[in-house]
């Protein structure tokens, strides 16, 4: 029986597309549901393109009452019935409450090598400390801000001529292939970290 895969996002959805195209055949997940805390996110066009459900809760009516917004998300969410959460690109930092509610079940993508570089501005931090590799990692979601554990990474050269956003370019391409390898395993049990080059 197939893992139903719900995907958080708030922006154009690059690895949305990425997990949504690489559940089919016999990987052992289907997508059930794309939702974002920006009505107007792109990604939510794209998932409606692929024929995946779609919901959107706006975050800003919310304004002071995290809990509250987690809960009308969490809503959307339970009426799909997923087994798994995939953050992708989702800007909203969660709260341990509801994190708590989905632990083990969760993951997300960060562009780094964890636990190098948690937060925001990894590519122009990893060029500043003259690293000759980055990448990104796949995690599961723990109440600790980009930590627990670690179920894939790849890794991209730093170029001597690399920019913050040439960089991020190829970090990108990297998230479209290890994302979905990541979810494949998880989905299927088994919690060997995949590695890529």
């Amino acid at each position: 029986m197939s893992r139903r895969v719900a995907i958080l996002l708030s922006g154009g959805g690059s690895n949305m597309v990425a997990l949504v195209r690489s559940m089919t055949g016999d990987h052992p997940a289907r997508p059930v549901l794309v939702a974002s805390n920006d009505p107007a996110a792109g990604g939510l066009t794209r998932a409606q393109e692929l024929g995946v459900a779609t919901a959107a809760v706006d975050h800003r009516p919310f304004r002071g009452d995290r809990a509250a917004f987690e809960d009308a998300l969490h809503e959307k969410l339970i009426a799909a019935r997923p087994d798994i959460l995939c953050l992708a690109g989702f800007m909203r930092i969660l709260t341990p409450g509801f994190i708590a509610r989905w632990e083990g079940r969760m993951l997300n993508i960060h562009p780094s090598l964890l636990p190098k570089y948690r937060g925001l501005n990894t590519h122009a931090r990893a060029i500043a400390a003259g690293d000759t590799v980055a990448g990104c990692t796949v995690h599961e979601v723990t109440a600790e801000l980009d930590d627990g554990p670690i179920r894939g990474q790849a890794t991209v050269p730093v170029r001597s001529d690399d920019t913050a956003q040439s960089l991020a370019a190829r970090v990108l391409t990297a998230e479209h292939r290890l994302y979905p390898a990541v979810l494949a395993r998880f989905a299927a049990g088994d919690a060997t970290p995949v590695t890529l080059g």
